[in-house]
């Protein structure tokens, strides 16, 4: 393990490509401070922005509600009161921490009673060498149908086994990363945040026609597309970028003799500890279909609802479901393999979960206050609203407006981190824009989708980026925010522009964006 304080990358005799531009960019960010203080920082910063907005007497008018958002002093005498009364419950509320604390303590359980390792080596000890990228890529967009599963157990997970085959962790750490951070984006199935965001879309394009009604599929062929262009250019990127500059995986001989042993083939203990989780697994999908089937009793299913609707219980029920997945079975295979003698081991096993993010409960109390401050001073939905009208005031082509909404969407997740929170204020805008354009909502919605995830791999708002420093860590005590951003802007930016060039030629070839939805759009 390399345990000096400089510059990690620039300090590997075998990478070659540790000089030059990134190595600047990775300089230059470790001599930030902690990202626990970039948080103060950006807290002071907002505070006088939002006062000199105030000042200025920024403002936009809300679209939907027709509101005036005027911009608020973060000074002022109301606004301070409610930072400092409401303090605790905007870290209870942060929608991270929650997702977060439920998934580590199971997956504390899953992790050290041996299943996850085993799992990772049954599942890709047969994938090529020449192919792992792509594979834990490709696995980590699909982790997004777990809402945020991936990021917390996921990509440690691709760190450990990147480090039992002898390359370096940090970089199946960047892999699953990226594929996690991408996969809103692109990915080769529909699932719960499609519904979300083109729920959201339905909003502004009932504002031109009162009828139009979500298609949750709108955008899954576009998704597809972008799916596999997004891992054939990462994997690429990662192999002849990422990686050189990360270098060769240096380990005592001691460690690498137990990771020798633990990559060894699965073993008939392992083998029975799998099929009593698959038994495991198993039963806690039955009882979800049961909750959501068996008449006069089901929870997962709203019966009151209409359409696409009766089963949102079912999507919002993902995180505790995948709570009893890892508990269930981690505690089947624990007790098949004899990790596990009882209840107490269980006990231990989530407390122990919790140990590797504990430094990332302490950003948490700072980011959270953060976001919520950005939404009470409305500088957030203005520079959105701002926004999306300068691309309408430029009367450029479709082929050149959908990637400038796709860019602005880019930037603005250096404002707003959410997704979802960040189209709200958007859409009304942008889908009715491109719709008396020609342009139908589910294309607009997809561009949109281009731009948002993109700049998730390098945005300090994306609290699971700091995250995935905290798992490097363990390998590279020694690394900062800028070595990770180093290592992730060169896929963002191949990303950026490949996102941009797919949305182009879907526009002039004029694709079908999903089932029943094309590019576009003709009024009623």
């Amino acid at each position: 393990m390399i345990t000096d304080n400089a510059s990690f990358a620039a300090k590997l005799p075998d990478a070659p490509h540790a000089t030059g531009w990134l190595t600047r960019i990775e300089r230059a960010g470790n001599a930030l401070p902690d990202p626990v203080m970039l948080f103060v920082g950006m807290i002071v910063l907002l505070m006088i922005g939002s006062a000199i907005a105030a000042a200025l007497g920024w403002s936009a008018v809300n679209p939907v509600t027709g509101e005036l958002l005027v911009a608020k002093n973060l000074f002022g005498e109301e606004l301070i009161r409610k930072i400092m009364v409401e303090m605790p419950r905007t870290l209870a509320a942060f929608p991270p921490l929650g997702v977060m604390m439920t998934l580590v303590i199971a997956a504390g359980v899953a992790d050290h009673s041996g299943l996850l390792a085993a799992l990772v080596r049954a599942s890709l000890q047969r994938v090529p060498l020449r192919l792992l990228t792509s594979a834990v890529f490709i696995v980590g967009m699909l982790t997004t149908h777990a809402i945020d599963a991936g990021y917390v157990v996921y990509v440690p997970l691709a760190g450990v086994l990147y480090a039992a085959i002898g390359r370096h962790p940090v970089l199946g750490l960047v892999t699953a990363y990226c594929g996690c951070a991408t996969g809103l984006s692109g990915n080769l199935l529909p699932g719960q945040y499609d519904v979300m965001i083109l729920s959201i879309t339905q909003v502004g394009a009932q504002m031109i026609e009162p009828d139009w009604t979500m298609n949750p599929m709108g955008n899954w062929y576009f998704s597809i597309g972008i799916a596999l262009a997004f891992t054939l250019i990462a994997s690429i990127v990662i192999d002849r970028v990422v990686a050189p500059r990360l270098g060769a995986w240096r380990r005592d001989d001691a460690a690498a003799a137990r990771d020798s042993a633990d990559a060894a083939a699965i073993v008939a203990r392992e083998r029975r500890g799998l099929r009593a989780a698959g038994v495991a697994l198993l039963a806690v999908a039955l009882l979800a279909v049961a909750m959501a089937v068996v008449p006069g009793w089901s929870p997962l299913y709203d019966r009151a609802a209409t359409g696409i609707d009766r089963i949102k219980p079912l999507f919002g029920g993902i995180v505790a479901l995948m709570f009893l997945i890892f508990v269930a079975c981690g505690w089947a295979y624990g007790a098949a393999t004899g990790t596990i003698a009882g209840h107490r081991d269980v006990i231990a096993m989530m407390r122990r979960g919790l140990e590797p993010v504990l430094g990332y409960f302490v950003l948490i109390l700072f980011a959270s206050q953060f976001v919520a401050m950005f939404g009470w001073s409305n500088l957030g939905p203005i520079t959105a609203i701002a926004g999306a009208e300068q691309l309408r005031a430029t009367g450029a082509p479709i082929a050149l407006l959908l990637p400038m909404l796709a860019t602005l969407s880019a930037w603005l997740d250096f404002l707003i981190a959410s997704g979802s929170a960040k189209w709200t204020v958007m859409s009304p805008v942008a889908t009715p824009m491109f719709m008396l354009l020609g342009v139908s909502p589910e294309m607009t919605t997809a561009a949109y989708r281009v731009g948002d995830t993109v700049t998730n791999l390098i945005s300090p708002l994306n609290a699971y980026l700091v995250m995935t420093l905290m798992f490097a860590q363990r390998w590279v005590p020694q690394m900062r925010i800028g070595s990770m951003i180093a290592l992730t802007l060169p896929i963002a930016i191949a990303l950026y522009f490949a996102g941009i060039a797919l949305t182009i030629l879907w526009v002039a070839f004029g694709l079908p964006v999903g089932p029943g939805a094309s590019v576009a759009y003709h009024l009623p």
